[in-house]
């Protein structure tokens, strides 16, 4: 038998590694250096690790050499590297410009200290049962440790969408939950809550793997492989045993529908949501979604293109399912990250429209937005709004801290007009409203789900959206049309550290531009091409 020398392609892959190579650095400064001098070098290192691998994935992206002819169903730009098991191409490198932007936010909103009196929102101590002595001895200690697992969770996060075979997939899969799972945990304030989040969001996470890991094996039994091209192989050439496929499929799309929170497996994403630290769920709601809407895409364009009849069903029921229960439930929720977190569902149901709108490359019109296209423009309207909204939701605060009650923030409009000014910004353009990033987004997953004759689903979205702007213009209401009660406890906005303040800004920034001059990154979504096969 002979061997063969495995090969990495460094020149492409370095961003990844990169990342993941900061991580294991920051374990080490989390063991050799005193906790009172780590914040600032594992900050450091974060920051500096995330800009290095945004500006290489940039560089890396310009250097991809094109693959496949200009009409070819399987034309895009880029390599299948590291023996076959990673693929680099224009949209993973797009989803891993996002995934870091988001990330680089995430880090910043990890750093505050201002809002919680100096000290950060993370507990000292995870470990300490809530209201003992042992937890009010470590109140006051620095939690750094939550750098290296963000690290570690972006890693996971540029993995997955560029997993081009499923085994490597799976990993990816697990790289970036586990965690996630210590972080939505690790809350200072209401520790029984975000201990709950954590324990929920740990099961959500083992029903996702288990799912996955299950079909994992029935479509290997199918195609005798796990590669993606060989799996497409495999059923063009009609192979047998179609009840493995159909079933293993099934329980792919399951393990991932568990990730993005689609119906039915969304049952306490809310509940994740409302408990993890506010920093981590504005993280945890932009880059977890990128990175399994990434794997999705890949996995149905690329191992699955070829039987698209068989999957596109299913995907109806969920996108329809998605967005009315999403849509429909966020309207009894009382608090405000709840309320995020239902949206974040129908959010969900969008984006699966626009998977829908997969046609053969050859039978787009010359201009025609792609389904690729119109789904990268959406997640990125969604990242920037998701992130800015949960940044200006953990300023908002009473004595007892966040203060996340939508009846809290009566008259915050008056208190503070430009804090107010911007969330209502973020919840008109979540709500797909004219000039801003939203509305567009929804434009192009709605247009390429019509021209694939998927009109029933883009009328449920049609009506979902108009059931979620009702919940979106009430929280609007409340803020700058309804007086606070006289003995009523109001919330009023902490003035938080120019990191928050960044975060926010950029936020706006991009939901403004967006929804003005599209035009940009629409064309950079249609430059990063197809999914290299």
């Amino acid at each position: 038998m002979e061997f063969t020398k495995p090969t990495i392609e460094y020149a492409q892959l370095w961003p990844l590694m990169l990342v993941l190579g900061a991580a294991c650095v920051g374990v080490a400064l989390e063991a050799f250096l005193p906790r009172g001098r780590r914040l600032l070098p594992q900050l450091g290192l974060t920051l500096g690790a995330l800009v290095a691998a945004l500006v290489g994935t940039i560089v890396v992206a310009r250097g991809l050499d094109p693959v496949g002819g200009p009409t070819s169903e399987g034309g895009g730009r880029g390599i299948v590297g590291a023996m076959g098991s990673v693929a680099v191409d224009g949209p993973a490198v797009f989803f891993w410009g996002l995934i870091l932007i988001f990330a680089i936010g995430g880090a910043l909103l990890f750093a505050e200290r201002r809002l919680d009196g100096g000290v950060s929102a993370f507990a000292g101590q995870a470990a300490t049962v809530p209201g003992t002595e042992a937890e009010k001895a470590t109140q006051d200690l620095e939690h750094t440790e939550i750098f290296p697992l963000l690290l570690f969770a972006v890693g996971g996060m540029m993995l997955f969408p560029a997993a081009d075979d499923l085994l490597t997939m799976f990993v990816a899969l697990e790289v970036l939950s586990l965690p996630l799972y210590l972080l939505c945990g690790l809350a200072r304030r209401r520790r029984l809550l975000s201990q709950e989040a954590a324990m929920k969001y740990f099961l959500l996470g083992a029903f996702s793997s288990a799912f996955f890991l299950y079909g994992l094996a029935l479509i290997y039994g199918y195609a005798g492989s796990m590669q993606l091209a060989a799996i497409d192989a495999a059923i063009r050439n009609d192979s047998d045993n179609r009840a493995l496929l159909v079933i293993g499929l099934g329980m792919l799309c399951v393990g991932l529908f568990f990730k993005v929170g689609a119906v039915p497996f969304q049952a306490w994403t809310p509940d994740v949501y409302q408990g993890a630290p506010t920093a981590v769920t504005a993280f945890m709601s932009a880059g977890t979604k990128i990175a399994a809407f990434g794997a999705i895409l890949r996995l149905l364009y690329v191992g699955f293109g070829a039987d698209r009849w068989t999957w596109q069903p299913m995907l109806w029921i969920v996108a329809i399912l998605s967005m009315v229960v999403g849509a429909v439930l966020a309207i009894a929720q009382t608090d405000v990250k709840r309320m995020l977190a239902y949206s974040s569902i129908a959010h969900t149901g969008f984006l699966l429209t626009g998977v829908l709108g997969a046609q053969p490359f050859s039978e787009l019109a010359k201009g025609q937005v792609t389904s690729l296209q119109a789904v990268l423009f959406y997640l990125t309207t969604y990242g920037f709004a998701m992130l800015g909204a949960f940044a200006i939701v953990s300023l908002v605060r009473d004595a007892s801290g966040e203060s996340n009650s939508i009846a809290r923030w009566a008259g915050l409009g008056r208190r503070s007009p430009l804090v107010a000014g911007a969330f209502a910004f973020f919840l008109l353009s979540m709500a797909g409203i004219p000039l801003t990033a939203g509305f567009v987004g929804k434009w192009a997953v709605f247009t390429v789900a019509m021209s694939a004759g998927a009109w029933p689903v883009v009328l449920v979205a049609i009506g979902s959206s108009i059931v979620a702007v009702f919940f979106y213009v009430r929280q609007i209401r409340v803020m700058f049309f309804v007086e606070p009660a006289a003995d009523a406890d109001i919330a009023t906005v902490t003035r938080p550290s120019l990191l928050t303040s960044a975060t926010i800004a950029v936020g706006l920034l991009g939901t403004v531009v967006l929804g003005i001059v599209p035009g940009p990154v629409l064309d950079l979504a249609a430059h990063a091409g197809q999914f290299v096969r």
